[in-house]
């Protein structure tokens, strides 16, 4: 009796994490992954976010993403690292990791963010390098982390990627 009352209320004030999500974005590779807490966070690893109220909104605006869809992306800093944007290079403590660009598919001006910055405590960068156009920290800079729902491993993809997702 009293461990099925502390369940009930551990399911009352629990808000679990999705277990499996559909990834339709081409930012990562098309298909069906799990969902796990996010430990300790290393670069390079996949990241489900659920995007900032104002990205959010910009991203629906512009059609990149619905409300309500979260983000898959690489973990590229992490704090204490510097994150620079000088033009439309992405460096990551002084290595250059990916090129921004000016313009979106449609020919839309992209956010543009300058200069040099620490990533903080309560902060990751979040960057898929190898994707050029995926909408990234290369144009919203980095997140807080009270953003991540959990890191992501890939259960499903179809065999057919196009060749944006196969030189991830």
């Amino acid at each position: 009796m009293l461990f099925g009352m502390s369940m009930i209320a551990f399911s009352s004030t629990a808000h679990p994490t999705p277990r499996l999500l559909w990834n339709a974005s081409a930012s990562v590779p098309i298909g069906l992954y799990a969902i796990h807490p996010a430990g300790k966070l290393t670069a390079g690893e996949l990241l489900v976010i659920t995007p900032p109220a104002e990205l959010a909104q910009f991203m629906a605006a512009r059609r990149y993403l619905a409300l309500g869809v979260p983000l898959i992306k690489h973990v590229a800093g992490l704090p204490g690292q510097i994150v620079c944007r000088s033009g439309l290079t992405i460096t990551v403590n002084g290595i250059a990791e990916a090129q921004a660009l000016d313009r979106d598919a449609r020919g839309r001006k992209l956010p543009v963010w300058q200069g040099c910055r620490t990533v903080r405590t309560g902060e990751v960068f979040l960057m898929n390098a190898g994707v050029p156009d995926s909408f990234d920290g290369r144009y919203f800079g980095p997140v807080p982390d009270s953003t991540i729902i959990g890191s992501a491993t890939p259960l499903w993809l179809p065999r057919k990627q196009s060749s944006r997702n196969a030189a991830q």
